[in-house]
């Protein structure tokens, strides 16, 4: 079993110059493709329950789901409540076997986001689980505008909550369909001279691949969440497979055509990230020990 905690891949990635993929799943066969995808890189990965995810199956499900692919396969996997809107989110997350959780109280001022999610931290450290805070809001394509993360703000934030890692907001934007953006880089900067903690960014989808690679490398962002751009390599080889056959109406067989477009879709947003492959780290582990 591979089941770890945020804090456990995310500190080796911020030593190791890498970041981890938070992978937004809605079902299982999106989490499956993904725990997969991991195996086959031999990288760690952060499956992602968000408030539309929770919506469709409830938090103890999705728990044993995760959980049961973690033990599946040989690398990390952490078990992620996206976006928690309250402490009661969060603590039947954690109820539910979720081995990390994301409190977003982005919306509300400065103090009253720190008394909250410090509150969270606690609980969750208590049980041996991770916790990650957002300060800034990050908007959304069409609708929501963004505010950008205070480097002042955000060290306040790191300092009195207790997180393991901080989702900032640095020109990211939820479910944005192009690359055609980019991460404000001077404002990352700022935010990493006064903090240490692991940096998060929501809305990965909207990054350029190639600045996703290069601050995974050389900023303290150790965590991109991905989703949009998966949930497109799924619902593009849904509707193939049901337009192939329009009287075929079997849902298993159905589905198992999303399975190869995104297990490879995943593969690729992993393998920018430049993590190390744990597969040959335990190996060589495994025969120094012999």
């Amino acid at each position: 079993m591979t089941l770890a905690t945020l804090k456990d891949v995310l500190d080796p990635a911020l030593a190791g110059g890498y970041a981890v993929g938070g992978l937004v799943c809605l079902g299982w066969e999106d989490m499956r493709a993904f725990a997969m995808a991991a195996e086959a890189e031999g990288a760690p990965v952060i499956l992602q329950a968000g408030p539309s995810c929770r919506a469709h199956t409830p938090l103890p499900v999705l728990g044993a789901m995760m959980r049961n692919l973690a033990e599946s396969v040989s690398v990390p996997v952490v078990v992620h409540l996206d976006h928690g809107y309250t402490y009661e989110d969060c603590r039947i997350a954690i109820e539910s076997g979720f081995t990390s959780v994301m409190f977003d109280g982005s919306r509300k001022s400065l103090a009253q986001n720190i008394e909250e999610t410090a509150a969270i931290a606690e609980m969750a450290h208590l049980a041996g689980v991770s916790c990650e805070g957002e300060i800034g809001f990050v908007g959304y394509s069409g609708g929501e505008g963004s505010n950008g993360t205070d480097p002042n703000e955000a060290a306040e934030f790191a300092h009195k909550s207790g997180i393991d890692a901080m989702a900032i907001s640095v020109g990211n934007v939820h479910l944005q369909q192009d690359k055609e953006g980019g991460l404000d880089e001077p404002r990352i900067r700022a935010i990493e001279a006064l903090t240490s903690v692991p940096l998060v960014i929501h809305g990965g989808s909207g990054v350029p691949v190639a600045q996703r690679s290069e601050l995974a490398k050389t900023s303290n962002i150790c965590k991109f969440n991905i989703g949009t751009e998966l949930r497109m390599a799924f619902g593009s080889a849904l509707r193939e497979a049901v337009l192939k056959d329009a009287e075929r109406f079997d849902r298993v067989s159905i589905l198992k055509e999303t399975h190869d477009p995104v297990f490879e879709a995943a593969r690729k947003v992993l393998r920018a990230f430049g993590a190390p492959d744990l597969r040959k780290t335990c190996r060589k582990q495994e025969a120094s020990s012999c």
